[in-house]
């Protein structure tokens, strides 16, 4: 009788065993068709130069600017210079005196220069912004939203847009004070 309930025991083992690596096989195929098709249904578009610049809307964090919220749509009829960074970010650092020197100029000629903040709190935002005296519009992108939508990758990184909307160029990295006046004069509004 010892060696069936033996028998018995190891049959419900086997069982079990069998059970509990189906319920994880089954687990796992679901995350994997899951992930499938989140991905599937994800919006895939790369904006390049010729583009229109997708809209957007996100609450402005500087103190030095009078704009509360940022949307893009508001801007329409002026060029914008949409720039990425981060204050982790040595060359978006470099970068960030000189579009506040051409800041005042190109405004007055309807050349609006939003730079999206992808830091993660804002109190290091504030800090660079004190440090720096920037004045033009920075919004807070938080949960990367508008990151993903225009698919940054590298940082920092600056889309052209000229007043109808347009993407004219794209720069992947920092801009010296020559490049950066010649791309705002390439949007700025006639």
């Amino acid at each position: 009788m010892n060696l069936e309930k033996a028998h018995q025991k190891k049959q419900r083992k086997k069982r079990n065993r069998l059970i509990y690596r189906g319920a994880i096989l089954a687990v796992l195929v679901g995350a994997l068709i899951f992930a499938i098709v989140t991905n599937l249904q994800k919006d895939n578009t790369v904006y390049r130069a010729g583009d229109q610049a997708p809209d957007f809307q996100l609450q402005q964090i500087s103190d030095n600017n009078e704009l509360e919220t940022v949307r893009l749509s508001d801007l329409e009829g002026k060029g914008v210079m949409l720039n990425f960074w981060a204050t982790w970010c040595k060359p978006c650092e470099a970068e960030m005196p000189y579009m506040q020197e051409l800041y005042p100029e190109y405004k007055e000629k309807g050349v609006e220069i939003v730079a999206v903040s992808l830091d993660s709190t804002e109190l290091v935002v504030d800090q660079f912004i004190d440090r720096y005296d920037l004045t033009f519009p920075i919004p807070h992108d938080r949960n990367g939203e508008i990151r993903d939508l225009y698919k940054v990758g590298p940082i920092p990184s600056t889309f052209f847009i000229s007043p109808d909307g347009e993407i004219k160029d794209i720069v992947n990295g920092a801009l010296t004070l020559d490049l950066l006046e010649g791309y705002l004069n390439e949007i700025t509004p006639e």
